[in-house]
């Protein structure tokens, strides 16, 4: 007779269709390699018929100003080799998170605050700002991923 553990009744078992289809994204990183794999996450799961939300905090909110520069720093070899072999940007995956599929993406409040940004000074694909508070409370029922 199996153990108490292992014995799992009908109505206990998850499948797919039982499971949240919302991502939550947590990005405070300025590295290439982050936010590459932050916009893969947002983009594939957008396209994937997820609902898709994005917060950009910290080092990572300044790369999606209107007038930033796209080459966020390298950690490794394989963020230069994004670079090299031509990977699509991740700014550029972000914006189409946004267009073909259900990503939202908003700047944190705080950080604007901090870095004295206003909402015209962010790409125009990024939505209102929103706090940290409010965040964790929309992610309470999706899947979370910090980058």
């Amino acid at each position: 007779m199996p153990s108490a553990a292992v014995v799992a009744t009908l109505d206990q078992v998850t499948t797919r269709s039982d499971m949240s289809n919302k991502i939550s994204i947590m990005v405070v990183s300025g590295s290439r390699e982050r936010l590459q794999m932050a916009a893969m996450v947002a983009s594939v799961g957008a396209v994937s018929g997820n609902d898709v939300r994005v917060f950009f905090s910290m080092n990572a909110l300044p790369y999606f100003t209107k007038d930033a520069v796209k080459r966020a720093p390298v950690e490794g070899d394989v963020g230069r080799l994004l670079e090299e072999k031509g990977v699509p940007p991740f700014d550029q995956l972000f914006r189409q998170a946004t267009e073909l599929g259900e990503a939202k993406i908003y700047p944190c409040s705080m950080a604007m605050d901090i870095l004295q940004l206003k909402q015209s000074d962010l790409e125009p694909y990024l939505s209102e700002p929103m706090g940290l508070t409010r965040f964790l409370d929309d992610a309470s029922d999706a899947q979370v991923w910090t980058f």
